[in-house]
C-alpha cells in the first residue's frame, strides 16, 4: 500500500540521476526507499563493517519507484517495495532472484513472514518493517468506542469538519468497503456506488485528504484521521491524548521489503546488505527510527522499551488481525481510480 513519506536525502545521500547507467562502481550501494525510513546510525554500521559507500535517494510512494524502474533507472543495488508492489515487480520481472533464503541469517526471520503471497518462501525480498493502516480518535474530545469505522463514517458530532482520511485511494476505498461489508479488489459497479456514496456523504465532514497526519492530530486540527501505525506513535508521544485504533471491521496490514532490482549494478553488495538486516540489532534499529515493527525473531530484545510495548503495535488480545491486500486486478485499479477522480473533485 501507499504511504507518503517526507522525502529526505540521509547521510551520504546521492542525486542517483546522475549515476551512469550500467556502471560497476566497486564499493558503493545505492538504495532507492522512503524518506524517513533509513537510520544514519545503520549505514555506517554497514559502511564500517563491510567497507562500502552507501548512498540513499527517496521516492514518496510505490507508484513512483516502479515508474522509474519502469523508465529504465539500472543505477539502484536496493529498493523497498511495499507487500502488493512486490508481486507486481515479480510479475513484470524486474526483480533479482538473489535468493534470501538460502543466506546465513535467513532463520532469523519470524516464521510468520517466511511464505508470504508476494514472495512465496522468500526468493526475492527479507522484512524491512511492517505495519498497520487503521485511524487516531483524540479522545479528548471524542468520547466514542474508537475501534469502529463508524468513527470516520458515522462521526460524533464534535468530529464533524474535523476528520482526516489519507489522500490514498487504495486505504481510503479498502476502509469504505470494510465498513460497508463488502469484499476488497471490488469490481462490482454497484458495490462500488455503494462507496462513492459514503464517501461523498462523509466528504462534508472531512477536512482534509492528507497524508501527513501526524502534524494534523497534534495541532488539533484533525480529531480523527486515518493513520499509519508508526506516525500515530509518534503523534501520541507529543500529544498523550491520542489513541490508535483496532476497529472490529478491520483494518490493513503491510509489509515494505527489501529487494534487489535486476539490473543492479552492485549485487553483492546488496546481498550482503539483505543478509545484514536479518541480524535482530540491525533490524531493531529500523524499528527504534522508523517505529514500526521489522518481523525478525530477537530483535525485541534491542528495541526501546517504549516502543516494544507500544500500543500501536501491540494490538490488543481482541482486535482482529490486519488484513494483507493483494494487488487487484487492472479492471478494479482502473474503477478505484475513477471513484477517487468523483471524489476528490
Amino acid at each position: 500500500m501507499t504511504r507518503f513519506r517526507t522525502m529526505i536525502l540521509s547521510t551520504a545521500a546521492v542525486a542517483i540521476a546522475s549515476f551512469p547507467v550500467g556502471a560497476q562502481a566497486a564499493g558503493d550501494l545505492y538504495i532507492y526507499t522512503w524518506g524517513e525510513y533509513t537510520p544514519p546510525a545503520l549505514v555506517e554500521k554497514f559502511e564500517q563493517q563491510y567497507d562500502v559507500d552507501v548512498h540513499i535517494d527517496t521516492y514518496d510512494s510505490n507508484e513512483t519507484m516502479l515508474a522509474k524502474l519502469k523508465a529504465g533507472a539500472a543505477g539502484y543495488d536496493v529498493i523497498v517495495p511495499g507487500d502488493y508492489m512486490v508481486a507486481i515487480l515479480i510479475k513484470e520481472d524486474l526483480l533479482a532472484k538473489v535468493e534470501p533464503n538460502k543466506m546465513s541469517n535467513f532463520d532469523n526471520i519470524e516464521e510468520r513472514w517466511r511464505d508470504v503471497y508476494w514472495d512465496p518462501g522468500r526468493q526475492y525480498t527479507v522484512p524491512w518493517a511492517w505495519g498497520t493502516t487503521s485511524f487516531v480518535v483524540d479522545t479528548d474530545v471524542i468520547k466514542g468506542d474508537p475501534n469502529t469505522l463508524a468513527q470516520l463514517f458515522d462521526p460524533e458530532d464534535a468530529a464533524k469538519g474535523s476528520i482526516n482520511m489519507l489522500r490514498d485511494v487504495n486505504d481510503v476505498i479498502n476502509a469504505s468497503l470494510r465498513y460497508l461489508n463488502l469484499p476488497r479488489c471490488n469490481a462490482n459497479p454497484d458495490d462500488m456506488k455503494k462507496v462513492l456514496d459514503l464517501l461523498m456523504k462523509q466528504k462534508q465532514w472531512v477536512k482534509s485528504y492528507n497524508s501527513e497526519t501526524k502534524e494534523l492530530l497534534v495541532s488539533g486540527e484533525a480529531l480523527v484521521s486515518m493513520s499509519w501505525n508508526g506516525y500515530a506513535m509518534r503523534a501520541r508521544d507529543e500529544k498523550p491524548s491520542l489513541v490508535y485504533a483496532y476497529p472490529k471491521e478491520g483494518y490493513t496490514g503491510w509489509m515494505d521489503n527489501l529487494a534487489v532490482p535486476k539490473t543492479a549494478p552492485n549485487m553483492e553488495n546488496a546481498k550482503l546488505f539483505m543478509n545484514f538486516m536479518m541480524e535482530p540489532e540491525n533490524a531493531a534499529m529500523v524499528s527504534n527510527y522508523a517505529r514500526y515493527s521489522n518481523g525478525i525473531k530477537g530483535s525485541k530484545a534491542f528495541m526501546d522499551k517504549d516502543l516494544a510495548d507500544a500500543p500501536e503495535i501491540s494490538p490488543p488480545e481482541s482486535a482482529p488481525d490486519p488484513e494483507f491486500v493483494p494487488p487487484c486486478d487492472p479492471e478494479v485499479v482502473q474503477l478505484y481510480d475513477r471513484v477517487w477522480t468523483k471524489l476528490l473533485r
